[in-house]
Parts: structure tokens; sequence; C-alpha cells
């Protein structure tokens, strides 16, 4: 059985700048899923670092421990548009050095489509569910 070639791809951002996040994604990619776009999940966490000699941290001071509220924000994507999203959560995110995350992933419909109408996220354009 041939496997659909998609990415979830996530990131921890300061909340204030989830928006513009999802914005520049979505105008930068093609919608998975069909007669849906800007599809994306979201949650508050906590993320910790500790700035080295030499960085330029958007938040905290070198050589300090820090702490704080983040949003993670993680999305589906196809193969064919994984660099172009990855360059727009880069554009987007304000951290001199972004986590950004790159998981390949089955999607569902792969796994209970009967036949190749549904199968998603193939080389191709076609796009789930259609």
């Amino acid at each position: 059985m041939e496997r659909s070639l998609c990415y979830k791809v996530g990131t921890c951002i300061p909340r204030a700048h989830l928006e513009r996040l999802m914005d520049e994604v979505t105008s930068s990619i093609s919608p998975l899923y069909p007669g849906y776009d800007r599809c994306f999940s979201y949650w508050p966490v906590t993320g910790t670092w500790r700035p080295l000699e030499g960085s330029d941290p958007f938040i905290g001071t070198p050589g300090r421990i820090e702490a704080v509220e983040e949003t993670r924000v993680e999305f589906a994507v196809k193969e064919e548009d994984l660099k172009k999203a990855v360059e727009a959560v880069r554009r987007a995110h304000p951290y001199e050095e972004p986590a950004i995350d790159v998981i390949p992933m089955i999607p569902w419909k792969d796994l209970t489509a009967s036949d190749d109408t549904n199968r998603c996220c193939r080389r191709s354009s076609a796009s789930c569910g259609s």
C-alpha cells in the first residue's frame, strides 16, 4: 500500500505572534482538507531555555534560565508545501532560533479509504477526501 506524504509541523511561539504565524502559513500553502483552510491546533505551554553568551534572545538574558508562557501551534501540510510552510513559520516567528518540529505522518484517510480516490497528500496535488 502506497503511503501518503504529509507532515505535522509544530512550534512554540509567544501568543501575541500566533495570528500572524497562522496567516503566514495559510497564505503560503495549499489547503490539505477539502473545503477548509487555516486548519491549526494550538494550546498554552511553558517553554524554558537559557540563552548562551553571544545570542540575541527575543526573550531573556544570556546566562539566565527563562521559563515563559508560550503557545504550541501545529498543522498538517502536504510534502510539496513543506518547505514553504517552514519558511512561513520562520518569517512569522520572533525568536532568533525557533524550535520547529517536522514529523512525518500518515493521514487517517490512508488507513480507512477503500480506493485511491480518497487518498490524500500524494505527490500529486490531490487533497484529502476529494
